[in-house]
């Protein structure tokens, strides 16, 4: 005799079935019995599946999101840019065509907003990009979920993202110009490979310079240098940590002869007026 079930089963066509996954995502199995448990109801499967995705989102809510794509997006104007991080657990699912367009399609859509907040709660396919992100974990079976969230707004705003979608960088500078797109793109590419801790001296925390004060003059007493002398060598040694380690004043690694900000002024009058940079690992 046949069950209710069976009966349903019977019914569900292999067409139906394949619908329903490229709808989600979901395998051939799970996606055969959402359209079982609702009786052929597409709508109610996708609900189904749903569900499945938010228990799998709860069970997984404590595990490591390392891996993923950054993704940076900038405007038709060039006025506001965006990274979005998008995050999962494995470099597997970091390196699929879907989730990096995902990624691209997150980023694009943040640049209508002001917070990762608000991007959770806009609309992707019907619906919201937290839906779709709990969807998704359970789906692929992890983690996924919106990492870093950087907005950068400038005269001009130029962007880079790295081979492999690990690290992405805005610049902004102080004035469009003609190749202004290039050169912040080698700005940005700069802020990727030498990893700044700040634009110039002034973004430099106190507590940072304090540690290398410390830092220098340990090594000074270490190298046998008079108490007296400490203060004036350590001072040195941080104009060098300035210079290593701020934006504009980095040697610009096209050209060693020349720090980023003379690269800048190729352009003319225009300087960096600020940078963001979010990397992965």
């Amino acid at each position: 005799m046949l069950t209710q079930n069976t009966y349903i089963m019977a019914k569900i066509t292999a067409a139906e079935v394949n619908k329903l996954r490229k709808s989600t995502g979901a395998g051939m199995m799970d996606c055969k019995k959402a359209l079982v448990e609702s009786e052929g109801d597409f709508d109610k499967a996708i609900e189904i599946l749903r569900k499945k995705g938010q228990k799998v989102a709860a069970k997984r809510a404590d595990r490591d999101s390392s891996e993923g794509a950054v993704i940076a997006s900038v405007n038709e104007d060039a006025t506001k840019g965006v990274i979005v991080s998008l995050n999962c657990e494995t470099d597997f699912v970091a390196k699929n065509d879907s989730f990096t367009k995902m990624a691209h399609d997150f980023a694009n859509l943040a640049l209508g907003v002001e917070t990762k907040e608000e991007l959770l709660k806009l609309d992707y396919n019907g619906i919201t990009v937290e839906e779709k992100l709990t969807e998704q974990t359970g789906v692929i079976g992890e983690k996924i979920e919106i990492g870093d969230f950087r907005i950068l707004k400038a005269a001009f705003v130029g962007s880079y993202i790295h081979a492999g979608n690990k690290i992405a960088v805005l610049t902004g500078l102080s004035k469009p110009a003609e190749g202004a797109e290039e050169v912040a793109k080698e700005v940005s590419m700069q802020a990727a490979a030498m990893n700044p801790v700040a634009l110039n001296e002034a973004g430099v925390d106190q507590t940072t310079i304090d540690k290398e004060i410390e830092i220098a003059k340990d090594q000074l007493r270490q190298e046998g240098k008079p108490e007296n002398m400490l203060d004036k060598i350590a001072e040195g040694k941080i104009k060098r940590f300035f210079k290593d380690n701020t934006l504009v004043n980095q040697d610009f690694i096209k050209d060693n002869k020349i720090s980023v900000a003379q690269h800048v002024k190729t352009l003319g009058d225009v300087e960096i007026v600020a940078f963001e940079r979010v990397a992965l690992g």
